[in-house]
């Protein structure tokens, strides 16, 4: 089979779990709009539905949480026109592949996945199948596409690598160059949006403090209120970058206001660098609103036509599986399950 030309190509996913937060904006979502804007991909985004049931999840939530992300990507700015927007189970090309790399990952490399020792703990003898093997299927999600580039975040950097290994695993078992060595693309100001109570940890939905947290939903009052309360320490704002380390909480404000304002951490220290938090967290809670307020009423306007975000799903699912039924189709061959060409 002849080497492959493989088209520069962007796909990413995020479970839909309910719960959206700035994180998701600022570490994902507005990143994936900047990728599909950059005319450099063709740009793939999908709800990771099929990694959501890894833990049961209640069907009616699941169909609710599916459709408000989707109105998230929608509202924040993917554009169906331009980017191929769908459901992880409606291309069932993703979990037919999923099983073909379960043949060719191994326990070993699973076992020392970090998240699966972080999410199953003492308990993984409960954990299901699925939870210990879906990296395999977020392989499966990329090389179906023969997805060039994975725009991630560092918790999810030990993935890609494995996705990596498992497609040169494949090339090498069956003497091809078909599956693309993807690279991860890890930029910008807030890759990782951390709590508002504690600097050291990653923004997270499962907080049980609704004050860590800026979530997608919150009205202006609410996200004045959690940025106003935000941890800081009692010195002002460094006059440099490098003024800002060991300093978790002062970092993660700075970098929420230059994710916000599409600036770098630079310019939010040359303007409020000597100032006192009191001085610059108003500001900062002006931005947010100025930032999320429209996106949050999208996302209300939106779900009120369900039937409207379906249809934009299925055509988003039409195209995937325009890209990958063949790629599948070629990898059965290459495995031996169809007929050489």
């Amino acid at each position: 089979m002849p080497l492959p030309a493989f088209t520069p190509r962007i796909l990413s996913g995020i479970q839909p779990s309910g719960g959206l937060t700035l994180g998701n904006y600022l570490g994902a979502v507005s990143r994936f709009v900047e990728m599909q804007e950059s005319g450099q991909y063709e740009t793939l985004y999908c709800m990771v539905d099929l990694h959501a049931i890894t833990v049961w999840q209640d069907p009616a939530n699941l169909r609710h949480n599916t459709r408000e992300l989707a109105a998230f990507y929608l509202a924040a700015g993917i554009d169906p026109a331009k980017s191929a927007l769908f459901a992880q189970s409606h291309v069932p090309e993703h979990a037919q592949l999923g099983w073909v790399l379960n043949c060719v990952a191994r326990m070993g490399w699973m076992g020392r996945m970090t998240q699966w020792k972080d999410k199953a703990g003492k308990n993984s003898e409960n954990a299901s199948l699925g939870l210990f093997a879906y990296p395999a299927l977020m392989a499966a999600d990329i090389l179906i596409y023969h997805a060039t580039h994975v725009p991630v975040g560092e918790d999810q950097k030990q993935h890609l690598e494995l996705t990596r290994d498992i497609a040169a695993k494949f090339n090498n078992d069956y003497g091809v160059e078909f599956f693309p060595i993807t690279e991860p693309v890890i930029e910008g100001t807030a890759t990782r949006v951390m709590s508002l109570r504690d600097g050291s940890k990653k923004m997270s939905k499962s907080d049980p403090s609704d004050m860590a947290r800026i979530n997608m939903s919150d009205d202006a009052d609410t996200i004045a209120k959690k940025i106003r309360k935000a941890k800081t320490d009692p010195e002002p704002l460094p006059e440099t970058v490098e003024g800002l380390e060991g300093r978790a909480e002062a970092r993660n404000l700075v970098n929420i206001y230059a994710a916000l304002a599409g600036v770098g951490p630079e310019n939010v220290i040359a303007e409020f660098g000597g100032q006192q938090f009191g001085a610059f967290k108003p500001r900062l809670a002006e931005l947010a609103v100025e930032e999320i307020a429209p996106i949050t009423g999208e996302m209300h306007r939106l779900m009120a036509d369900e039937a409207e975000l379906d249809r934009i799903l299925a055509q988003g699912a039409a195209h995937a599986r325009g890209i990958a039924a063949p790629i599948l189709e070629d990898t059965f061959r290459i495995v031996g399950m169809l007929p050489r060409q």
